[in-house]
């Protein structure tokens, strides 16, 4: 069926979205678009702005020394080659370095490099004050509600529930 015509919108509130006006999917992929905008902004100049997955894997290589890739490409949901770039292009500045497991030799294990652990604590200010700034419309209390919803349901994903 064909919808009447009509003169087209010109603003954003003119706008409705359809079937998307009441799926979380939605929601979340824009959402993640603008939040991403918004921290490779204060980001710039450093070695993880732009992509996804550096930041968790700075931070997990540098709480967790000897960690494997395969598990961190769990952690971010990344498959074998795109860690493998990941892992490649971090190595290449510095981050992070690589060792053969002593357990396995054909396990590879990750360490956090001096470089890469003074850029882990400069992302450990800069992350949850992006977060806070972002999201300063929403009170705290429902931020609570929104990221024990959100840690439920990556739990369950990756597994950890």
């Amino acid at each position: 069926m064909t919808k009447p015509t009509a003169k087209p919108p010109t603003r954003p509130q003119d706008i409705d979205i359809d079937v998307l006006e009441d799926t979380l999917s939605f929601y979340i992929r824009t959402i993640n678009l603008a939040v991403s905008r918004d921290l490779d902004q204060r980001l710039e100049g450093l070695e993880v702005a732009k992509g996804t997955g550096k930041i968790t894997t700075l931070l997990l290589v540098d709480d967790y020394p000897g960690i494997r890739p395969s598990l961190i490409a769990h952690m971010i949901m990344r498959d074998r080659s795109a860690m493998g770039r990941l892992i490649d292009q971090m190595e290449h500045q510095g981050l992070i370095r690589r060792e053969v497991s002593p357990e396995d030799n054909r396990a590879q294990e990750l360490y956090i490099t001096e470089a890469g652990a003074a850029l882990a604590e400069k992302i450990r200010e800069i992350v949850p004050q992006q977060s806070r700034d972002f999201f300063s419309f929403i009170p705290q209390d429902e931020q609570a509600l929104v990221i024990d919803i959100l840690r439920r349901a990556y739990r369950r994903i990756v597994g950890m529930s």
